[in-house]
């Protein structure tokens, strides 16, 4: 059996190195392998020790990465995408069919305006009546409280618990 080693020699196959991003080819680079058995290829000893130093290369201007970020080298795809220009579709909402919608969007703005300033005035009415009903509700209240408050004696909240009544106050 071959090991490992052999195999890529004979297969050529390239690998990718993990700081910079260049193919490392088949008897070339270095293999660090951490304490957790995580192991990792560089192409030279530069990347290497920047990788042990945890420089980021997307800091290095000549990485792959640094590359990929800054649209560096792209000559192949000058042309750039044409966009999908989006087809709007007028859909029915819940509560409104299509043909109402419609139907509201070709009324002329002076009627719409005049529908819109009918419903304010009914909503203030309605408002207003709701209002009313309020203060009357209120005034009958307060006017039964004010009936039963008269016939009852005054009593403290602690005299209501069981306290013993305040003391009067005595003249020398």
């Amino acid at each position: 059996m071959m090991d490992r080693l052999q195999l890529t020699l004979l297969l050529g196959r390239t690998e990718i190195c993990n700081f910079s991003g260049f193919k490392i080819h088949p008897g070339h680079g270095k293999i660090y392998v951490r304490t957790d058995n995580k192991s990792f290829r560089f192409i030279n000893g530069k990347c290497e020790s920047y990788f042990l130093q945890r420089l980021k290369p997307s800091k290095l201007d000549w990485t792959v990465v640094f590359r990929r970020m800054h649209k560096k080298g792209l000559t192949e795809e000058v042309s750039k995408k044409k966009s999908k220009r989006s087809v709007k579709v007028q859909r029915a909402v819940v509560g409104a069919s299509l043909d109402a919608i419609k139907q509201k969007r070709n009324l002329k703005p002076e009627v719409r305006a005049a529908a819109r300033a009918a419903a304010v005035t009914q909503a203030k009415e309605k408002k207003k009546e709701q209002e009313n009903k309020k203060k009357a509700e209120k005034a009958k209240t307060t006017a039964r409280g004010a009936q039963s408050k008269s016939q009852q004696p005054k009593v403290s909240k602690l005299q209501q618990k069981g306290a013993a009544p305040k003391v009067q106050a005595k003249s020398r």
